[in-house]
């Protein structure tokens, strides 16, 4: 049919009765060839069961811009896209409007948009090989006949055939149309397509008199129309086999090859994704999916330092040292409450500081540092494979239309642009920096009140490790500090939480007050606040757990206090890593579960809502009655901020697998099985909770590239100051070379470090407490006579030496190897990263060489197909010339 007879008004008469399936084609659309009952009851057609719906429209009737939406359906109409209107079964108000492109529409736009399509076969270069290595190559490929099939991999059977991965492609031309592979024009444009060109139709047409009143997106922003979405393809589920009858629809297919948990061993059908939600969720997957294979040496790695720990625990010095102290008396941690401790009762606490911090630590930070490199070379290799495999190579960013608020804002003041030499509105250079300087402001703010929440956290720590010194029960009170440590990292969750909530409000009303001037701009702008809020918001009590903890205490009658009255947190005698270990341990476990609820949980509750209201208000109405538009109606939609949220917490947990790795070497174990369920989770949402996002294109990943290399240069300066200032490396290496049985010797083995102890505790007479520090046993009853002298972590002189409490030379020794350390470890790690990205080219040899073949390839086909078409045009004219000359001859 070449138009849509639609009446330019909003009443009942123009809708199509469901029960009767009456279309408002014209005559001559319904009187085409009849198609089976089947096909119209599918929901994925017009009424004559022909037209595909390629995008649908929700308003209703109730709205107040129906002048608006009038005009701009008749601007649909003249665009030659075919409409369709039908009312909701479950609410009269809500009106679905479906849209259908035509041929003739879809290859004049396809032309328009440089949409690329597959015009001939590939043909592969096969080298020649030399006749032993084929016969080789023979037998094993026979071997591995014998050898079980690769698990991971889908069967051949399975995954359809997809031509366009396949054939060469080249964008489209209508002139050329005889070039390209047609077999059926309603499927020669897939979906995803079909639907790209109705959106880029949409966002161009006029919904009222106007230099810019035009596109869908400021109709969704007036209410004109409610939603806006192409349709799923069908049900994902099926009664029959996928293995037997084969796949109902790709949506299907994805559910039962991407999206269902058994499969959840599998790659990921890529070029299944692709094709169904487009290259850019595509992309997502495709780098979620190289991350998480990456993560398997990290992991496995990391697995092998906890190990190490495990095994070699039996055989450290240190902690044996610190079990078998029994004779030695530690001061109190805290004032007045806390009572003298034996340091053989932190006994376990070594051991477990031994699991993660030990000998394999400072390689594994190596490693990882080297790990983050490689990880994001070879994505970048991977994402040249994929750029060229669905055709993206050549594929340029369409230019940003300018957002509406800035038009709104700046409409008065126009200057030509250079590009398109139209004029369009301008902001000022005095606006605009005045409008970033407040947006910075904000920023500074927004970061003191994330120093203001940890400054919270502190105060919390030292007031309860005093509380729970003094608590009745005897397992809390034995245990103060790990009590108190475990309640601090819990309530700053659940203060991270909180303020996530408001950074993200924050974030959206500095982004606006600055007014940018494209979408691109925007996004990239919040992109950045919201990930400098969250990742300073989730790291910074880290940090000060990391770097400050137990550093500027002071000492045993001479403590440093916080407003003058209380007493800043010491670190356990065990150290303060075991802290660091809870704390990223606690918050990575409580913080990819928050988040995989709320992947999954919130969108299956609020289905589960809609259907208990509609069931309420309307009985039971079975689901597969509904057509395909209405159940993508009681979808949730996708997120407003499109990929953003996914990226998000990938990228920060990315940072927590990396940051403070050598405190906590499990990290990327816990982040693998954390991505494994990831990616079914988001998949499953995809598939079967959203409704289907438009598709759309993307070259690669965006601002997040940057902002990884940027987590990979901060871990290497973390990972340097966790080693030489939290754990005990340094100091161990400076006592096993320079004060232990083997100093001098230039070696440092375990049995170096027999005394190293009582080497770095000092010692302090409990007569110099302060008044408000004097404990409140003088602890007889534990050591059955009055404690005298008591020891604690540092390196200072005895009180009966000529300079009581001053720094020994131990410790300006560890404090010159600390920071020779941070220089060296930062300077290798960096050379190292520097050489393997150099080394590392982004585009592999074989890739280069399949493009300029397949470049090559094109030009010869292109020319053999003029050279076919001129010669069968000649052929044409000289038979025409015969009939014409016989038909003269009598």
């Amino acid at each position: 049919s070449d138009g849509i007879s639609t009446p330019s008004r909003d009443d009942d008469s123009t809708l199509q009765n469901p029960g009767t399936h009456s279309s408002i084609l014209d005559d001559n659309s319904k009187s085409q060839s009849a198609v089976p009952q089947r096909n119209k009851s599918t929901g994925l057609c017009f009424g004559d069961g022909k037209s595909l719906i390629d995008y649908i429209l929700v308003y209703r009737k109730s709205s107040s811009q129906s002048e608006k939406r009038e005009m701009f359906e008749r601007n649909i109409r003249a665009e030659g896209l075919h409409m369709e209107k039908e009312a909701s079964l479950t609410n009269s108000d809500v009106i679905f409007l479906k849209l259908h492109a035509p041929w003739d529409v879809l290859c004049r736009y396809a032309e328009l948009m440089n949409i690329r399509m597959p015009f001939r076969r590939k043909v592969f270069y096969m080298h020649r090989r030399h006749k032993f290595l084929s016969r080789m190559e023979k037998r094993i490929n026979k071997f591995r006949g014998w050898l079980p099939r690769k698990p991971m991999k889908f069967d051949n059977d399975t995954l359809p055939y997809l031509e366009e991965n396949e054939s060469f492609t080249a964008p489209f031309s209508r002139s050329r149309i005889h070039h390209f592979i047609i077999h059926n024009k309603d499927t020669f444009f897939n979906n995803a397509t079909r639907s790209r060109v109705v959106h880029h139709i949409l966002q161009r047409v006029k919904y009222e008199e106007g230099k810019n009143k035009m596109g869908l997106n400021r109709l969704l922003t007036n209410t004109s129309y409610e939603a806006a979405f192409p349709i799923h393809e069908g049900s994902y589920h099926s009664k029959n086999s996928i293995r037997t009858h084969g796949a109902e629809n790709q949506r299907h297919l994805l559910y039962e090859c991407w999206a269902w948990w058994g499969v959840w061993y599998k790659y990921q059908p890529l070029d299944l994704i692709r094709r169904y939600f487009g290259e850019k969720i595509g992309l997502y997957f495709a780098w979620l999916g190289w991350y998480t294979g990456m993560l398997f040496p990290a992991a496995v790695v990391g697995l092998f330092v906890f190990l190490y720990g495990v095994f070699t625990l039996e055989h450290c010095a240190v902690s044996k040292e610190i079990c078998q102290a029994t004779d030695t008396i530690m001061c109190p941690i805290c004032d007045q409450y806390c009572p003298y401790l034996r340091l053989s009762d932190s006994c376990i606490y070594a051991k477990v500081t031994h699991l993660f911090d030990n000998g394999a630590t400072v390689f594994f930070a190596v490693f990882m540092a080297v790990w983050a490199t490689v990880f994001l070379e070879f994505w970048k290799r991977r994402r040249a494979v994929l750029a060229y495999d669905w055709d993206l190579i050549d594929w340029e960013e369409e230019e940003d239309e300018i957002r509406p608020q800035f038009e709104a804002k700046y409409s008065k003041k126009e200057r030509m642009n250079p590009i398109s030499g139209k004029p369009e509105p301008y902001q000022a250079f005095t606006d605009k920096y005045s409008r970033l300087l407040v947006s910075s402001s904000g920023i500074f703010f927004m970061i003191l009140v994330v120093i203001a929440a940890v400054f919270g956290i502190v105060i919390y720590r030292v007031i309860t490790v005093s509380t729970f010194a003094a608590f009745g029960w005897a397992l809390i009170r034995n245990n103060s500090q790990v009590a108190t440590t475990g309640t601090a990292v819990c309530i700053n969750f659940c203060v991270i939480m909180l303020l996530n909530v408001l950074y993200e409000k924050v974030a959206l009303f500095l982004t606006n007050l600055e007014q940018p001037r494209t979408e691109s701009e925007w996004e990239n702008s919040f992109t950045f606040k919201m990930f400098l809020f969250q990742f300073v918001n989730l790291n910074s009590s880290t940090f000060y757990i990391a770097f400050f903890l137990g550093r500027f205490t002071g000492r045993p009658g001479a403590y440093l206090r916080l407003i003058n009255r209380w007493k800043l947190e010491e670190c356990h005698p065990s150290g303060c890593l075991i802290d660091l270990c809870m704390q990223m341990g606690i918050i990575m476990v409580l913080k990819q579960t928050w988040n995989n609820f709320m992947e999954l949980g919130y969108p299956l509750i609020q289905n589960w809502w809609t259907r208990q209201r509609l069931k309420r208000e309307h009985g039971h109405i079975p689901k597969a009655s509904l057509p395909q538009w209405e159940r993508d109606y009681n979808l949730q939609s996708m997120n407003a901020y499109g990929l953003f949220d996914e990226y998000l917490k990938m990228i920060l947990q990315f940072g927590f697998t990396t940051i403070f790795v050598a405190a906590f070497p499990l990290a990327p174990l816990l982040a693998l099985i954390n991505n494994i369920i990831e990616i079914r989770l988001d998949a499953y949402k995809f598939v079967t909770q959203w409704r289907r996002p438009l598709p759309s294109q993307a070259k690669d990943i965006g601002i997040w590239y940057g902002i990884l290399e940027g987590i990979g240069i901060l871990s290497v300066i973390t990972n340097a100051f966790v080693i030489a200032v939290t754990s005990d490396f340094i100091p161990r290496l400076v006592y096993a070379y320079k004060y232990g049985p083997c100093a001098g010797q230039g070696r440092a083995g375990e049995g170096c470090m027999m005394g190293y102890v009582n080497a770095s505790l000092s010692v302090f007479r409990v007569s110099d407490f302060e008044k408000r520090s004097q404990p409140r046993t003088n602890g007889s009853e534990l050591f059955e006579e009055a404690v005298k002298y008591c020891r604690y972590r540092d390196y200072r002189e005895p009180p009966d030496s000529t300079e009581p409490y001053t720094y020994t030379l131990q410790f300006w020794h560890v404090l010159a190897a600390r920071l020779a350390f941070i220089i060296v470890f930062e300077h290798m790690v960096f050379a190292i990263k520097t050489l393997i990205a150099y080394l590392i080219p982004d585009l592999p040899k074989d890739l280069r060489d399949r493009m300029r073949r397949e470049k090559y390839l094109i030009q010869e086909m292109m020319y053999e197909a003029e050279l076919e078409r001129l010669q069968k045009e000649k052929d044409e004219k000289k038979k025409k010339k015969d009939r014409t000359h016989h038909k003269e001859w009598p």
